[in-house]
């Protein structure tokens, strides 16, 4: 089991993990040893997440994630197959611990009598400033 919260553990089952070539790390190795992981969820049809987790769930993972709901997460930054595999499994927690958290409801704000005054000022003394530069009309003088 991979633990993600108190409430939520996955089955290792909903999990597929495909190693492939991968670019970077690894030296002449890297052509002929399979390090790149390419980890699959299934989340749709993981009976513990809500229908908002999951939501929120496709909203984080944008286009890592595919119509039918299946997460695919590429892990290639190490130059050992073990590594990636736990940098994957690491990313794949994250991603679901982020996609648990409720979002904190927006609560509207008013702007204090002394912030509007504030604000008034300023543009006020933007204002002279403005004026001040002005050219001299010397018609309007008289």
């Amino acid at each position: 089991m991979i633990y993600v919260t108190p409430e939520i553990s996955i089955d290792p089952r909903l999990i597929s993990i495909d190693f492939v070539r991968a670019s970077g790390p690894g030296g002449q190795n890297v052509n002929k040893v399979a390090t790149a992981v390419q980890l699959r969820f299934d989340a749709a049809n993981c009976p513990l997440l809500s229908s908002d987790v999951l939501d929120r769930l496709k909203k984080l993972a944008g286009r890592r994630m595919s119509i039918s709901g299946m997460l695919v997460i590429d892990a290639r930054r190490f130059a050992k197959q073990k590594q990636n595999r736990a940098d994957a499994i690491a990313r794949l927690v994250d991603l679901l611990r982020e996609a648990v958290a409720e979002p904190k409801a927006r609560r509207k704000t008013r702007p204090t009598f002394a912030s509007k005054q504030r604000r008034l000022e300023a543009k006020r003394h933007r204002g002279k400033t403005k004026k001040l530069r002005r050219s001299i009309r010397y018609d309007t003088l008289s």
